[in-house]
């Protein structure tokens, strides 16, 4: 049996190499709470972070909850118009919200015969300039509860104030909660809504 000896030399590369483990192990850590943080700093809409240097397409694209508007977008011909410079500000409905819609709708809407309808409610969702939570409240205010918004579409919504929060009226009496306020992109602001509206 042979029996290794360790002398001073032995234990000082140990040493080494363990202040080295360690130090490797510490800057990983360091790192991905780094990453985790930066990622947390941005909105996370469906699950995915939402980066201000983006356009609206773009972050839309990676939500989850947003399969269906992008679904949308795309067959009314409506992707260049909201990767332009804009800027927009989009009230986009959630996955969910087209869910709401009776039976059928959402598949009778992305045919292509329906391409002029379908454009007409997108852009019933569309405002043009930047228009923010708080500029969305102080029209409220101004106009004694209740602000009129002209669309992208011609048609007009309505916003009023419920419990701090923002709703939104279409024209056939319809509503939408604003659940997510000040989305920022690079082209524009999102306000992701539960319901979608008619114009």
């Amino acid at each position: 049996m042979v029996k290794i000896m360790r002398g001073p030399a032995q234990n000082l590369r140990n040493q080494i190499m363990n202040q080295s483990i360690k130090a490797s192990l510490l800057a990983l850590t360091l790192s991905l709470g780094a990453a985790a943080a930066w990622a947390e700093s941005y909105p996370m809409v469906g699950g995915q972070p939402m980066y201000p240097t983006k356009d609206i397409i773009d972050n839309a694209i990676k939500s989850a909850d947003h399969t269906t508007l992008v679904a949308a977008v795309k067959a009314a011909g409506l992707v260049d118009t909201l990767k332009g410079s804009g800027p927009f500000t989009v009230f986009a409905p959630t996955n969910a919200a087209f869910a709401k819609l009776p039976a059928g709708t959402v598949d009778s809407l992305l045919k292509p015969e329906a391409k002029a309808t379908l454009s007409a409610v997108l852009t019933y969702h569309v405002v043009a300039g930047n228009v923010s939570a708080k500029d969305l409240a102080k029209l409220i205010k101004d106009g004694n509860g209740e602000a009129k918004i002209k669309t992208v579409n011609g048609a007009e919504l309505t916003a009023t104030s419920d419990m701090g929060g923002i709703t939104l009226h279409d024209t056939k009496g319809n509503t939408a909660k604003v659940t997510m306020a000040d989305v920022n992109q690079s082209n524009g602001v999102i306000h992701v809504i539960d319901a979608v509206l008619m114009p």
